[in-house]
């Protein structure tokens, strides 16, 4: 019997490419679920557990934020450290066209542009941390240096 091939999202090819390593959990889910259940569903630390945020500033430009899921992100923090006068989360809407990707899988690596990407400085306390793979009912595990590493991504408090 022939092995089912798995199917790579756009963050497991740059993960694969740059030879990073990462561990895959995927999980039954039709639908947009928040990274609270997703974390409860998987099984995984909810404090190991990130979501990803993309916020918009006056200036036009979009920024992506990788935080705690159980975190709400702090606008005037996050527009101070990106040095904007001020951010807003972009519309739901609008996931799709900006990212590529749908709510509920929205990945910091693989959007269509490379927008510049923030990790919340707990990541730091953990050797792995949980990040959306890129499709609903996908998780990838990596260090956070190695997220940091392959998004140039800067690490902050918001």
């Amino acid at each position: 019997m022939a092995k089912e091939k798995e199917i790579k999202t756009n963050a497991m090819r740059i993960l694969d490419k740059k030879k990073i390593p990462y561990d895959l959990l995927q999980y039954e889910c039709d639908e947009f679920i928040d990274g609270l259940h997703t974390a409860q569903k998987t099984g995984v630390p909810l404090e190991q557990s990130f979501k990803t945020l993309v916020l918009q500033g006056k200036s036009r430009q979009y920024y992506v934020f990788v935080l705690p899921v159980a975190q709400e992100v702090r606008l005037k923090e996050a527009a101070r450290l990106v040095g904007e006068k001020s951010l807003d989360m972009i519309h739901v809407k609008d996931i799709t066209a900006v990212t590529g990707y749908v709510r509920g899988g929205c990945s910091p690596l693989g959007m269509k542009k490379q927008y510049p990407v923030f990790l919340h400085k707990s990541a730091l306390d953990y050797e792995k941390i949980y990040i959306s793979g890129g499709r609903i009912g996908t998780t990838l595990s990596l260090a956070a240096q190695d997220l940091l590493a392959v998004t140039g991504g800067r690490v902050g408090e918001f």
